[in-house]
């Protein structure tokens, strides 16, 4: 996946807060760019005064006695829950927490386990007491324990945003903060694009046990029946694990199939019956394997078969690399933070908050599989 200059950029001053100071032919090297591409971004770096040039060599702006270094903990103290073995957050936690200590807070972080019926709001007792703000990601397997939440988040007296989790519309939750991706737009680029290669009947093999899995169901369900050129569709499960705790029957007024996945054939069989010569894979781990299982049913991929994986964590990795919707997730846990850090800054003064709901726009990474 091709690195954003915005990500490139990141990385820079990560490595110069580590360094203190750098040779830009070494940073070149560390980056795996060119050294005009490297002098571009130190030449937009220099001008926001993020970073100061001298002679080769590239070094932080001298700070203020008064100033805090980066996450020596002057500025204040930020806790991050999030679920434990959760790849797609390790990435938005990650950014969050550079993001949080180059402005100089001190980050706690608490993982909460993975465990399929939680206690009810198990993250509360997690929250540090010398918190300024609290960055939440929620695992929320289930639609029915999202809005079980709602009161504990209303409880919540630290400002609170939301990471990859868009909250239900509603008073109960109205005065959160949330960053998330926009997933119906995600789902619509692998749509169009699988149109655009010539293909009508689009399978959604998918998960719900995440909020994310539910909105890539409910998008897929509305963009796949809106759209003049797909001629059928239909969502199942994509792994026996897949389901939510209310099984993943149904999410909102999506009929989830579930197939028999004791056969290890079931979606060849699935695509042949159903005329399906495309099929969108939420997760990346279960799109590997259902791939993995197409190849080994005698079907080239993407011959007789595209697949588009959504998340892109590993989709890129498979004997067949997979074309995949990319959440920016690192630019979600970036903007999260930012918004905290203002949100913070807003209390301490005083004065008054609108509470924000920002959506940012996944991309498509096109590979072998389309």
């Amino acid at each position: 996946m091709r690195e954003s200059a915005e990500d490139r950029r990141q990385r820079i001053l990560e490595i110069i807060d580590h360094r203190d100071e750098v040779k830009v032919a070494h940073l070149a090297a560390l980056l795996g760019v060119s050294m005009v591409t490297v002098r571009r971004d130190l030449e937009a770096l220099t001008r926001q005064g993020a970073v100061v040039r001298l002679h080769g060599k590239v070094t932080a702006p001298r700070r203020t006695s008064g100033e805090p270094a980066p996450g020596d903990g002057a500025a204040g103290t930020v806790s991050i829950i999030s679920p434990e073995r959760h790849p797609y957050l390790n990435e938005v936690v990650q950014s969050a927490r550079q993001s949080l200590q180059h402005a100089g807070y001190r980050v706690v972080l608490h993982l909460t386990p993975n465990e399929r019926s939680p206690a009810a709001h198990q993250w509360r007792h997690l929250i540090d007491d010398e918190s300024d703000g609290l960055l939440l990601a929620p695992r929320w397997r289930s639609a029915e324990v999202m809005q079980a939440e709602a009161q504990a988040l209303k409880d919540v007296a630290l400002p609170t945003v939301l990471m990859e989790r868009r909250p239900p519309r509603g008073p109960a939750w109205q005065h959160l903060d949330a960053v998330s991706s926009d997933h119906e737009h995600g789902v619509s680029l692998a749509v169009e694009h699988l149109v655009d290669l010539g293909h009508r009947r689009i399978l959604l093999a998918t998960r719900q046990d995440s909020p994310t899995a539910r909105a890539v169901s409910t998008a897929f369900a509305s963009v796949a029946a809106a759209h003049p050129q797909v001629e059928h569709h239909m969502s199942v499960l994509s792994s026996p694990d897949a389901a939510g705790e209310d099984h993943g029957a149904v999410v909102g007024a999506v009929q989830v199939a579930y197939p028999d996945h004791d056969d290890p054939s079931w979606l060849p069989r699935l695509l042949k019956d159903q005329g399906f010569t495309a099929a969108l894979i939420h997760s990346d781990e279960n799109a590997l394997v259902l791939a993995h299982r197409l190849t080994a049913a005698g079907l080239s991929l993407p011959g007789d078969c595209a697949v588009v994986a959504y998340d892109d964590v590993v989709a890129g990795l498979g004997s067949v690399p997979l074309t995949a919707v990319a959440p920016p997730k690192a630019a979600v846990g970036r903007v999260a933070a930012q918004l905290l850090i203002e949100r913070i800054r807003t209390q301490r003064k005083e004065q008054s908050w609108t509470p924000r709901r920002i959506e940012l726009l996944p991309t498509l990474e096109v590979r072998d599989s389309t």
